[in-house]
Parts: structure tokens; sequence; C-alpha cells
């Protein structure tokens, strides 16, 4: 079934008039049996109104559903500063891989500053369907959702077989994520990544979607703005190999441990300040995978309280900063 309309958007400051057609999608059609009659809507309809519309279910599947956002490679991004610091990003960076596909207001709303520029598609909505797409129970703060295609510098490795030099520009500071489930966490450390000019991110299995939007709201962008690949042990060490890196993984100190632990320290990050590594977080559920607990130099941040570790994001900052490229 493919679903698509036409809206005129009227702009009482300038008297301009916009004509908004959304992208097209395709969803499988259902069986003969249970083929629903064709869905008949206004045309020329000024405000989406209603929570049935076509475009208004597409874009609550792009939320819920990470394979349907994939496989129409777009996602719905809530906010206008995130939207905004993409669009600077983009700007700046002179990248041509972030593209928005459409600015969606509410109905009385101007366009926020900064954004005036970023697409020539808008769609004004009612209150209630704007809550319905934000997934918010109040929208008074939510004046811009984006429509907003998932940026080239995302690679799943399972669909892609390129060589391990392709993956990041450059592979000096890569940080590899190892079960982060929470997209709360997974986000602020993507944040922090940016923060502290970062190359890349590394996703291994069991790692929550990027743009799951939970994870964009804490990521405000960031998921737009550094190479992110998900992908497995096996490709992990292909590019170990290929830019000869050091692999170290955070994991607080204590008894019973089959690995030495080194302490986080001035002099560590020093002297390795020139050498290619990755920095490897695993979950606070379930830490490190066995797999990387192997593989890896175990490295603790000293802490002079009674915890016995840090919230994955907070320790992630911690070693971001610490091990950040003084070259950049």
């Amino acid at each position: 079934m493919q679903c698509c309309y036409n809206a005129i958007v009227l702009y009482p400051q300038t008297h301009r008039t916009r004509y908004f057609q959304p992208p097209r999608f395709s969803v499988t059609p259902p069986s003969p049996q249970l083929q629903e009659e064709p869905i008949s809507y206004d045309e020329k309809s000024k405000l989406i109104t209603s929570a049935s519309n076509p475009f208004v279910k597409h874009c609550l599947k792009l939320r819920n559903n990470s394979s349907y956002r994939h496989s129409h490679g777009s996602v719905i991004l809530v906010g206008a500063t995130p939207i905004r610091e993409i669009c600077r990003f983009q700007e700046s960076a002179q990248d041509k891989n972030v593209n928005m596909d459409c600015l969606i207001l509410p109905e009385k709303a101007e366009i926020p500053d900064g954004l005036d520029e970023s697409t020539d598609s808008i769609v004004r909505v009612s209150s209630i369907v704007m809550r319905k797409i934000s997934g918010l129970q109040s929208t008074d703060s939510i004046d811009a959702i984006g429509l907003m295609k998932i940026p080239a510098s995302f690679l799943n490795l399972d669909d892609n077989k390129s060589h391990c030099q392709k993956w990041f520009p450059s592979a000096h500071r890569i940080l590899v994520l190892d079960g982060i489930q929470d997209p709360g966490n997974l986000g602020t450390l993507l944040r922090s990544a940016v923060a502290f000019r970062w190359d890349g991110v590394f996703l291994l299995p069991g790692c929550c979607d990027p743009f799951n939007e939970k994870a964009l709201r804490a990521s405000r962008g960031a998921s737009f703005q550094l190479p992110i690949v998900s992908g497995c042990w096996s490709h992990l060490e292909s590019l170990k190999e290929e830019f000869q890196m050091k692999l170290l993984a955070g994991h607080p100190e204590h008894d019973g441990l089959v690995n030495p632990v080194c302490s986080l320290s001035p002099s560590l990050c020093e002297s390795i300040s020139d050498t290619p590594m990755c920095l490897v977080l695993g979950s606070e559920g379930s830490g490190l995978s066995e797999k990387s607990m192997k593989s890896c130099e175990l490295v603790s941040i000293a802490m002079t309280g009674e915890y016995e570790s840090l919230n994955v994001s907070v320790a992630g900052g911690i070693f971001m900063y610490m091990l950040q490229s003084k070259n950049k």
C-alpha cells in the first residue's frame, strides 16, 4: 500500500503558500481477506487533526518500531534544540549526509529560530496529533518535530561488507559499547563522544538502537554527528588488526578478577596518547561480556567513596575526557 497527500500551508505573517508532499512510503499489503478499504481524506487539508491520518501512522511506526525505522531510513526527532544542533553541524561540516524530510509544527506556532531554511516541507498538526507523534503527555514545551533521514554515517555490518578502512574517517579513538541496552545511557555516551571529539562509536551485539526515541533525546542529536558502526567481535578484531589498536575496557577493581586492573591516571593517558585505541564499556546490569574481559586490558577509575562502581554514562564521560586525543 502506498500513501501520499498534498497539504497547503498558509503563513499569516507573510501570506506565502507552501506545498508539502511527504515522502512516499510503502508497507507490505495485508492478505486479500484482511485488505482494508482505502482511507479517504481531504487532499487540500491545511492541517492534520486526526491520529488515524496515514502520515501520522507512519510517524508512529518510525518512533516505535526499530525495523520499520531502519527499513525506511527515517527517524522522528522531537524538539527544536536537537534539530537545530544537527542543522548547525551539517552547515559547519558541510555534511550532506544529514537531511530532514519535513518539519512538523503545532498548528499556530511560528517556525523556531534557526530552522527557517532547514526544509521546504512543513506540516502543521493539532495538539492531539503533536502529542501522539511525540509520545509525550504534555506538548507545551514541544516546539517542533523533525522527520530526519538516518545519516549515511551509520553502518550496519550485517548488511554491508565494506572494508574496515571505510568505517571511520579516522580510527584513533573509538568508543565500543558492549551490550548497552539502556537508551538513556547509550544516548549520553554518544553525546560525550561528540563533546570530546572521539572518532566514532562501535556497537557490539546487545546494544539498543541509537535512533531509539529515548536514545535520541539523551544524545541531543549526537547520533547524527559521528560515525556509528554496528557489528560483532570479528568485525572489531578486523578493525584492531588493521589499525594496530590497543583495547582498553572500563571495569571496577575488586577481588576475584583474573586479569589485572590498572588505574586510570594522567601518566597512563599520556603514555598511550599517540596509540590508536578502542575503549570498551559494558552495561551496568551485566558488565563486560566474557569476550571483552579476555580481549581487553582492564582499567578502573579510582574512587575515595564507598560505592563499588559508577553509572556507565558517568564513567564513560570520565574515560573519554581523560583519554581524548590531544592533537584535535
